[in-house]
């Protein structure tokens, strides 16, 4: 099948067009990943090319660089000092003097022990005094761990700081020699609160996330590559890198290794996440449109009673509804009472209906908040669209698919990449409803405790505070929840019509 013109495209019925459209995503597919291919070794060539030029320009500015600049290289701080920039010179002074106390007192020996996390761990030695074998405590893995990767961070932010030292004098040496005045204080000031305003305003955010966000990353990612678990918790017993052990083990083949585990519990949270967003968005989407129909009376009556499930605490109506399908909960309950049932039914514990369950509550608590998203775009879609449809003979449903839905998809699509990944990490609802599902024998077997309604989010959780604490296998995990969720989140972002056709809805 080989590309069609529009004309040709709009000729088709729906289901040649479904057709066609899975056909070219699937051609669409080797594309995409050469494509990424190409842009993987463009970036590294770019990479590469920097790194020339920064060297050369390290090696052209001390050459040409003034004495105070040379100066620099070895004090930072110096170039500014000299030139009346007081505060530069000591923020720069200050910094290269507390990097190297910090290294020669603690981040040298922190750094040293990392290549082995350890290497005496917990023992006995003899107090003469006591004249008994006390117990003497050894190293700990997990803050050689964290303290050592302090440092090793440290030193690349030392760098950074290093090469804007000399920069800096660099380029004071210029001004001076085009007959121009060093910014002083009073300069640089003003600059933070006027035309560099946006840099002051960033500059909290980004150490926020730097802190809170960025280091927890790279830890989790160091500990990927550990034995670290409940057996080998770095002080009472040390653990050790072992490189990518834990991936093959997460990646395993057979029904016998994590990799069953994972494949079930990714496929099922993909599934969840697909069900989840659009279950809601078109529901919603529909339950709107039907509330703000022309004719319908007491439309604030029936938005009313859909946003009281909002009002209600989301964790209260979520255990309530965890309880009311348990074995002996109501609804088994009032089944008996009727003669439906004989015996109480496991909702829980049966993977269909645990799964049919967790969607249609999830349906129940997540559609008003799109009612009323979508209530608030529909209002804004001008009458001469539809006025005009409704002469050219567009019934409703063409109407829908032609002016509705695109207007909607275009507006919300960022909603609903956001959603779509949100609900891949819907920690509350599983967790939450899925806290009675019973525990699926071959996933237990598997990777700790999980049951057929589990997510990602949910089985990671799971094996942290299990009784094996398996942080390497759950530090992996993570990992894969970041790329994956990352990819979508890329690729989605780029795809949407929002996004590529911006000028379309203007």
């Amino acid at each position: 099948m080989k590309k069609i013109s529009s004309s040709q495209y709009f000729k088709m019925n729906w289901l040649e067009k479904l057709g066609y459209n899975i056909f070219m995503f699937i051609c669409a597919i080797p594309v995409f990943f050469f494509e990424l291919g190409k842009k993987a070794c463009k970036g590294v060539a770019l990479f590469v090319k920097a790194i020339g030029k920064e060297l050369k320009e390290f090696a052209m500015i001390f050459t040409k660089g003034s004495v105070f600049t040379k100066v620099s290289y070895l004090i930072m701080g110096f170039g500014n000092l000299c030139r009346g920039q007081i505060v530069r010179g000591l923020f720069f002074l200050a910094f290269e003097v507390s990097f190297v106390m910090y290294q020669i007192t603690s981040g040298i020996s922190w750094m040293a022990k990392l290549r082995t996390l350890g290497d005496i761990g917990p023992h006995e030695e003899y107090d003469p005094i006591l004249d008994t074998y006390v117990r003497v405590n050894g190293d700990d893995s997990f803050k050689i761990l964290l303290y050592g990767g302090f440092a090793v961070i440290l030193c690349l932010v030392f760098i950074f700081v290093w090469r804007m030292n000399w920069r800096q004098s660099w380029e004071n040496d210029k001004l001076l020699k085009a007959g121009k005045k060093v910014p002083k204080f009073k300069e640089d000031f003003h600059d933070l609160v006027d035309a560099k305003f946006h840099k002051t305003l960033l500059t909290v955010p980004i150490i926020g996330i730097t802190a809170f966000t960025v280091l927890p990353i790279i830890f989790m990612i160091f500990v990927a590559f550990t034995n670290y678990d409940g057996a080998h918790d770095g002080y009472s017993a040390l653990f050790t890198w072992v490189g990518f052990d834990n991936f093959k083990e997460l990646f395993g083949t057979g029904k016998a290794g994590l990799g069953f585990a994972f494949k079930k519990i990714f496929s099922w949270t993909i599934v969840w996440a697909i069900l989840a967003t659009f279950s809601n968005y078109f529901l919603g989407m529909i339950l709107a449109i039907m509330i703000n129909k022309k004719g319908i009376k007491f439309k604030k009556f029936w938005r009313g009673i859909f946003v009281l499930t909002i009002a209600i605490p989301q964790f209260i109506s979520l255990l309530y509804m965890s309880k009311l399908f348990a074995k002996n909960g109501l609804i088994n309950g009032f089944l008996i009472k009727l003669g439906m049932l004989s015996t109480p039914y496991d909702f829980w514990g049966h993977a269909l209906s645990a799964r049919i369950l967790v969607v249609v509550i999830n349906i129940w608590i997540g559609i008003p908040y799109l009612m009323l998203i979508a209530t608030g775009i529909l209002m804004n879609i001008p009458e001469d669209l539809y006025e005009s449809a409704k002469i050219d003979g567009a019934n409703a449903v063409q109407q829908f698919f032609k002016i509705t839905l695109p207007y909607m998809l275009f507006i919300t699509g960022p909603y609903l990449l956001t959603s779509f990944i949100g609900n891949m990490g819907n920690f509350n609802v599983i967790f939450l409803l899925g806290g009675g599902a019973t525990a699926n024998p071959a996933l237990t077997t598997s990777g700790g405790t999980a049951s057929d309604v589990d997510l990602l989010i949910t089985w990671l959780f799971k094996i942290t505070t299990g009784t094996e604490s398996n942080y390497k296998l759950a530090s992996v995990i993570g990992i894969m929840i970041f790329v994956i969720e990352a990819t979508i989140s890329v690729i989605g972002f780029n795809a949407m019509p929002s996004n590529k056709n911006e000028e379309d809805f203007q």
